[in-house]
This record gives structure tokens, C-alpha cells and sequence, in this order.
């Protein structure tokens, strides 16, 4: 955020003084605005007053409150997560850990685009479940993600904190009861000049005037008394945008797929009730006693008389007739702010003004590549195009392209092309296009797109920051900006900023914009999650190389513990084409000095004496722009003695995961099954059936076919059920007898396990489990345990989280005709792509039952 005041005010002196606005969204086509909407900006003018909702995670925050904030009361509206749910689930896809905290955030950023809200983050990690806020606060940095909060409260400066749970045990969650303690204390914190008076060389103490807990029906008894409460309809319509809040909070909280969280709107009276935790109490409006006008700036006064007018004399049908109106709000605002006069309101109304003249205008600017990657240290080639699409003389009298700060290196604004002469001005004309092209040199540094949390290796509980320039922010910077020059009558200057981008033309989809990625000249990826030797033969891993550039010529080797040897030493290659690829077999193998257990091996490309160690990673879904990250070329290694029973594996997959590829490395041969091929005369030919994570929750089908997988089991078969979520399952039983699925879960990946039955085959046959078997597991031991049974079930381990009663239904086993059913809790969807040994011994007896 520092970095962004810092290269306006630079841009500001080396282009005398105009101001710029970036006027659209990164992966996003150039946001134009229809004439209503225009008219509820031109209201939001008038209107100064900020709001903050603090939370934990990604889809807490109450999405419906959030629209009416932004779109019905016109405030200033945040949303601060603590973490960018990492440590969740995924429901669309393989991805966890930080790939999903990537997906999460691009989540969050499209549900503000709906409801109108902003979002900003900690530096906190989603380091999975949590049941006290005592454990959370061991693994987060306590005072550094305190410090974060208070940053983002002093730089956005809200009248009112709300959060979204309460400071005990009745948010249900280590973390969610943590972002209400610590917003009770950053409201303190924020105004007192003494906390973290490093932030006051580029922020004020701010105090906010009240902060409240917006309480929901998940909190209140039956029949509880709410007059204790501030009630605030949030369910309105708003005739301006054609939607009621609830309808737009509907939109906004469906963009949250990966955690299956599709909303139905909700229309007529909805009340938020909202609990007084600090400040100033309020009797019947949350903003009671501050001051939502003008009047709040000294001199403003006459800022919202202007405004007023404006309004007043607005025409849908002719927006650009308002320029002239808001041309001389901004040049008020801009007096006022010379003159020293609250700087906060002042520069977010100038941005405010700038954007509504831009909109009114009706100019429309793209700038855009061919192609969506330049490699580390090369140019790029943008095109660019302007119409405008109004009445008005618009001019375009200059075009640059600007590149971003960037730890390391210096803040340059780049020369014009050759075909971008500012001595070339061109007239724009009603709906004529003016079209150019400006050569951008790309820095030597291509992790400037990577996510800027993951440049570097933080803790379990936090990220870790190469500055703390980026804390709040949601996302990286533009890789490029280009910044558009334009006059109207002759005097007045207005700058228009667009991120450059990668537009392509799908043939189902149409037009698609994506980021301009940044890519090392060669990325290194090695398959597969995780290798692992059951006995000391040979494996072949193979390494892709993918060119950033033409012409990539170098050698790959790999980088192995002590005891192993690979086939060949290194392997040259020669990529003659940009985004050529080449794979590379190597043949690893434990010597005789290779310890048991799970190590790591690293894959390393050597171009003109440069090592590149990192591969390239493209997470793709249509309701997020395509991600880029670049991932450490890694993958364990797992030396284990393992014995298999069986051969032929089906595997049903659920919501997404890499067990399938688990039971592929230790020998099995794995089948992926659709619903179509779930018949009895198929079944037969398996040793055993697996069904993925979340089947029962994600495959509708298996509501019908549930008879035919217990034929299978009756007539000899043996299936593996892993984890279902409690709610919303297809059918109400999804095991032979009964079962009651709970959210219940063992959180301490590493808490010891007792055996109840130490004759059980799951525990002996074909691998002896022992204690040694559940270390080394990552970020949780289970989930969604069964609190109820049939006596026909077999428990077969107990665990519990400290202080709590053990839980003994992370394995429950039951006998049905000649064959087993398996329910299994245990998270070995994340143990095994980590290469955790045990997991692995686990599974293999799981598919080994009966055998």
C-alpha cells in the first residue's frame, strides 16, 4: 500500500501533477458502467462514511450486509480475513494448502466485485482446524497479525468495526473466536500513537467509533430476546441496480465454489441484528453521531452543493453532459486538499470524481498482449485501443507504460514505442477507435508473478513478506499498467490506467482476459506429488522442462538425499521454441545408505550457469481469472516396508484428490470410475472399490446406485468410504448400517493414537500398524468423524485433541455379506501427496481387507 502512494506521488511529479485512477480490474474486461450505475456512484459522492467487516477466513463474511453497506447506505465497505483459507477443503479441485489459498483469495476478489465491498487480508496462514483461540494464537504471530489489522484500520480509517463472530467458544472455530479478539483489541490499538508507531510514518492513529458483533440465527436460542440489539433491514431493493441486497449477497457468496457454498436468493425484510462490544453505544442506527456529509470536511460544504447539482441535473440518456459538472467538483476537491484539509476523504473523493468523469465520458481503453507469458528479462509487445463513446472532444494526447515496484528494483516509468509519439496526438471521434502499440522490457526478476505472499517461506501459522508494502493488499500489482493521456476541451488532463493483460477469443466462452505472467526461461515441474519405494527398485520420475523463451539451452539433474542415486547424473536440453517442452526420465533408486522414512528431492536447471529450481503451475476455473504460481521443484521421497494384498483398484472420485496416484506408486493399478460404470458385472473385477473425498456429497448419482456398491460388498468386495461432510449428503445413509456423520475431528496432526483392538486385520494384515505410523502427519490427523454407530461397526483407533474425549470413530469397519465397508476419516488426502509413510501402511491395509 506504501508502494502505491509512493508511485502516485511519483507519477504525480513526473506528469505535472495529473491524476491517474485505474479504472479497471487485473484478468478482468475494462469495466464499463450503465447509467444507473453511474447515478448511484454520483450519490456515493455525497456520502462520507466507512465501514469494516472482520473475519477469519474466506465465505465468513455476511455478504448481504456487505451490499447493503456499499450499495444501500453508500459507505466506504471492507472486508478483512485474517487468512485466505488455506487450510480448507477444496470442491472443485486437487488443489490444497497455499494453491487453494490462491483460489480462495480470487474467490473473495469476485464476490467484492458483486457486492461493492473491498477486500484486504492479514499475513495470518489457514493452518487448518482449530478449536481454541489459545492454539491459534500459538501458531499465528499474535502481534504481527494484530499489527496488520491496525495497519488496515489506520490506512482505510472506518467509523464502525462489525465482526462476524464472537470473542468465546461459541464461534466454533480456534480462528474465527481469534478475529474477534483481535479486532476488540485493534479497535484499541488503531487510535493509541504508541502501538506500532512504525505505521505512523505513512498513517494516523484512526478510532474507530464503535465496534459491534453481527450476531446470526447460529448464535441465538429459540425464543432469545433481540431487543438488546441495533436492527438493521439489510434486505431491501435497490431500484438502481435491479436487485435486492439479498439477491446481490446471493451472487456474491456463490462465487465461494471451492467451498461448495452456491447460495439461493432472498428477497423482503431481512434483519441483521448487531451487539455493542465497544465505543460509543448507539441507540437506533449503527452510525449514529458521526457525521455521513460533507460537513465532516472543513470547507467541504461546498464540495456537496456542487455534488448536489449534478445529481440534480444527471441524464441517463447523456451522461457525458455531467463531466463539466464534475470537473468542477474535482478542481474544489483538489483546492481543499492543497489547502491541507483531511486528506484521507479528500483523495478518496478526488479518485471517486476522477472515476465517474471517466465513466461519464464513456471512454473505453484496453491494453493487451498475444500472448499470456514473456519470459524473465525480455520485451513484450502491447497493443492498445481507445474509443470514445461519447459526444465530448477526447483527445489522446500520450500513451506510457509503467512497470511495478518490485523489492530490488528501482521505480521506472518506460519510454513511448515508436508507434506511441506523444508529438502524435489523435482526436477521438464519436465511436472511432485510435490504436498503437508500446514495447515494455520485462524486469530479471520472475517471481514479480508469483502471489507476493509466496515469494517466500513463512511458518505454519504465518506468511512471510519481502516488504511489508504489500500487507492488506489482496493481490499482486499489475506485471504492466498502461496509462492513457486524454483531454477534453482542450485544458483538462485526465489519465486513464489499465492493467496490461492477455486477451484470447475462446470458441465457446468468446473474448477472455487472463493476467501477463512473468515466467523464468525455463520452469521445471516434476510429476507426481510424491515417489515412494516399497522395496529398493528402481523408479522413473520424470521432469518436464517448459521454455520461458526461445532458444533455452542448459542441463537438469537432481538434487537427492544422502544414500540415493539417480540414472543419469544430468540430462542436457535444447527448447528451440517459447513454451516448448521437454520430459526427461531419470531412474532413482535407494542405495544401501538410504534411511527409511520420507526425504525430498529437487529437480535443478542450469541455463548460461544459472540454476532454476521452480516449475510452472496454471490453476484454470471460469469464475476466477487463471492464476500463475511457481512452484519449488520438489517431491518426497518415501522409503518404506510395505507389503501389498490385491491388485485392481476402482476409485470413484468426490470433490478431488491424488489418492488415486497414492495407490499407483505402491503397485496397485487404479481404475477412475463414472457413475455409468458402477454395475455389478463391473464391480466384480476389483480387489477393492475406493470412493474419493466428498463422494456422498458431490456425485448425485450415487443416491441410485448405493445398492449396486452394497451388492458389491455383500457378494465379497471390499469398499474404502473416505470422508463425507455432514451436511448435504445425496442420501440419508451412505453406509450398510447406521451411521451418524458429525463435524467432529482431530485437529493435532500428531496427537497419539490407541489402538482398541490390537487383533483387528486393519491394524495387522498385510503391514503391522504401529505408534510410529501416525508421525510426521500435516496439519490434521481427521475429519468428520461418525458420532453415532451401529454395533455392527468395528471401531479400530481412538485419538483426541488435548483436554477433549477421545474420539474412537476414525476407522469404523463392518462385515456385510461376504465383503467389508470402511468408513475412514482420517485426512489422508493431504497425508498422502505430503509422502507421510504410515498413511500409506494405512491405506494399503484399508485396500487389503478380506485378501
Amino acid at each position: 500500500m506504501r508502494i502505491c502512494f509512493f508511485r502516485a506521488a511519483l507519477l504525480a511529479a513526473l506528469l505535472t501533477h495529473s491524476l491517474s485512477y485505474s479504472f479497471s480490474v487485473q484478468a478482468q474486461a475494462p469495466k464499463t458502467y450503465s447509467s444507473s450505475e453511474i447515478l448511484l456512484g454520483l450519490k456515493k459522492l455525497n456520502v462520507l462514511g466507512s465501514v469494516m467487516y472482520i473475519a477469519a477466513h474466506p465465505d465468513d463474511e455476511n455478504t448481504r450486509l456487505i451490499a447493503y453497506m456499499a450499495n444501500g447506505r453508500l459507505l466506504e465497505t471492507g472486508y478483512l480475513s485474517c487468512t485466505r483459507g488455506d487450510g480448507g477443503q477444496n470442491l472443485i479441485g486437487p488443489e490444497l494448502r497455499e494453491q487453494l489459498g490462491v483460489i480462495r483469495t480470487q474467490e473473495l476478489l469476485a464476490a467484492r466485485r458483486i457486492d461493492g465491498g473491498r477486500q484486504f487480508f492479514t499475513r495470518a496462514n489457514d493452518f487448518g482446524f482449530s478449536k481454541t483461540p489459545e492454539e491459534t494464537f500459538t501458531i499465528w504471530d499474535k502481534e504481527q497479525v494484530l499489527s496488520d489489522m491496525v495497519w488496515v484500520i489506520r490506512q482505510r480509517r472506518p467509523d464502525v468495526l462489525i465482526t462476524r463472530f464472537p470473542p468465546d467458544s461459541r464461534a466454533g472455530h480456534g480462528h474465527h473466536t481469534a478475529s474477534a479478539i483481535l479486532a476488540a483489541e485493534a479497535f484499541e490499538a488503531a487510535g493509541d500513537p504508541k502501538r506500532f508507531p512504525e505505521q505512523l510514518k505513512y498513517v494516523q492513529p484512526w478510532s474507530p467509533k464503535r465496534l459491534f458483533w453481527n450476531t446470526g440465527s447460529f448464535f441465538v436460542k429459540p425464543g432469545e430476546n433481540m431487543d438488546g440489539y441495533l436492527k438493521v433491514d439489510a434486505g431491501a431493493f435497490n431500484p438502481l441496480l435491479g436487485q435486492s441486497y439479498g439477491e446481490i449477497a446471493a451472487r456474491s457468496r456463490s462465487q465461494h465454489k471451492s467451498q461448495g457454498f452456491g447460495s439461493a436468493a432472498q428477497r423482503g425484510e431481512a434483519l441483521e441484528y448487531l451487539q455493542y462490544v465497544k465505543g460509543d453505544k448507539a441507540k437506533s442506527d449503527p452510525f449514529e453521531g458521526i457525521d455521513l456529509s460533507w460537513n465532516r470536511v472543513p470547507g467541504g460544504a461546498a464540495v456537496g452543493k456542487l455534488i448536489d447539482e449534478v445529481i440534480r441535473k444527471y441524464d441517463p440518456s447523456n451522461p457525458s453532459a455531467s463531466v463539466a459538472g464534475l470537473l468542477k467538483v474535482r478542481e474544489e476537491l483538489q483546492r481543499l486538499r492543497i489547502n491541507k484539509q483531511d486528506g484521507f476523504w479528500l483523495e478518496e473523493k478526488i479518485q471517486a470524481t476522477s472515476r465517474l468523469i471517466l465513466a461519464c465520458s464513456g471512454v473505453y481503453a484496453e491494453a493487451v498482449t498475444k500472448e499470456p507469458t514473456f519470459s524473465s528479462g525480455t520485451e513484450a509487445q502491447i497493443d492498445y485501443e481507445v474509443v470514445n463513446r461519447s459526444g465530448l472532444p477526447i483527445r489522446l494526447n500520450k500513451v506510457i507504460v509503467q512497470k511495478p515496484y518490485f523489492p530490488g528494483d528501482p521505480v521506472t516509468i518506460t519510454a513511448d514505442g515508436p508507434e506511441s509519439n506523444s508529438d502524435q496526438a489523435v482526436e477521438l471521434s464519436y465511436n472511432k477507435r485510435a490504436t498503437g502499440k508500446v514495447t515494455v522490457a520485462g524486469r530479471n526478476n520472475f517471481l514479480i508473478s508469483q502471489p507476493y505472499w509466496l515469494r517466500e517461506n513463512g511458518s505454519v501459522g504465518m506468511y512471510r513478506l519481502s516488504t511489508g508494502a504489500e500487507v492488506g493488499a489482496a493481490e499482486n500489482s499489475a506485471v504492466a499498467s498502461a496509462t492513457f493521456f486524454l483531454s477534453t476541451n482542450g485544458t483538462n488532463v485526465e489519465l486513464l490506467t489499465v492493467p496490461v493483460q492477455y486477451k484470447s477469443t475462446d470458441p465457446v466462452e468468446g473474448e477472455k482476459y487472463r493476467p501477463l505472467v512473468v515466467v523464468p526461461p525455463v520452469a521445471v515441474n516434476i510429476g507426481g506429488r510424491a515417489y515412494v519405494f516399497a522395496d529398493n527398485q528402481p523408479k522413473t520420475i520424470p521432469v518436464t522442462l517448459r521454455a520461458g523463451k526461445a532458444g533455452v539451452k542448459g542441463s537438469v539433474a537432481l538434487t537427492l538425499p544422502q544414500g540415493w542415486k539417480s540414472e543419469p547424473a544430468s540430462f542436457p536440453f535444447d527448447l528451440a521454441s517459447k513454451d516448448a517442452e521437454q520430459t526427461v526420465q531419470f531412474r532413482v533408486q535407494p542405495g544401501v545408505g538410504a534411511a527409511e522414512g520420507r526425504a525430498e528431492l529437487r529437480a535443478v536447471a542450469t541455463v548460461d550457469g544459472q540454476p532454476y529450481s521452480r516449475g510452472y503451475q496454471a490453476i484454470e476455473y471460469n469464475h476466477i481469472p487463471t492464476q500463475v504460481l511457481f512452484p519449488e521443484a520438489v517431491a518426497p521421497l518415501v522409503k518404506l516396508d510395505l507389503k501389498r494384498k490385491g491388485q485392481e483398484i476402482g476409485y470413484l472420485m468426490g470433490a478431488g484428490d491424488e489418492v488415486p496416484d497414492a495407490l499407483r506408486q505402491i503397485g496397485y493399478t487404479v481404475t477412475l470410475l463414472k457413475p455409468e460404470d458402477l454395475t455389478d458385472q463391473n464391480l466384480r473385477r476389483f480387489d477393492a472399490v475406493v470412493l474419493g473425498v466428498r463422494a456422498y456429497n458431490t456425485v448425485d448419482r450415487l443416491k441410485t446406485l448405493q445398492p449396486t456398491l452394497l451388492r458389491y460388498v455383500e457378494n465379497g468386495g471390499n469398499l474404502v468410504v473416505q470422508y463425507v461432510v455432514n451436511r448435504g449428503t445425496v442420501l440419508p445413509q451412505i453406509g450398510p448400517y447406521p451411521l451418524t456423520l458429525s463435524s467432529d475431528r482431530v485437529t493435532v496432526e500428531n496427537a497419539p493414537v490407541t489402538f482398541l483392538n490390537r487383533q483387528q486385520p486393519l491394524l495387522n494384515s498385510p503391514n503391522k500398524i504401529t505408534a510410529r505410523d501416525f508421525e510426521g502427519w500435516v496439519q490434521e490427523q481427521g475429519l468428520y468423524y461418525p458420532s453415532a454407530w451401529d454395533p455392527k461397526y468395528q471401531t479400530v483407533l481412538s485419538s483426541a485433541d488435548p483436554g477433549e474425549k477421545a474420539k474412537e470413530s476414525a476407522i469404523l469397519v463392518a462385515d456385510y455379506g461376504k465383503g467389508h465397508y470402511i468408513y475412514t476419516g482420517l485426512s489422508l488426502f493431504r497425508e498422502l501427496p505430503a509422502g507421510v509413510p504410515g498413511a500409506y501402511r494405512l491405506l494399503t491395509n484399508m485396500v487389503s481387507l478380506g485378501k
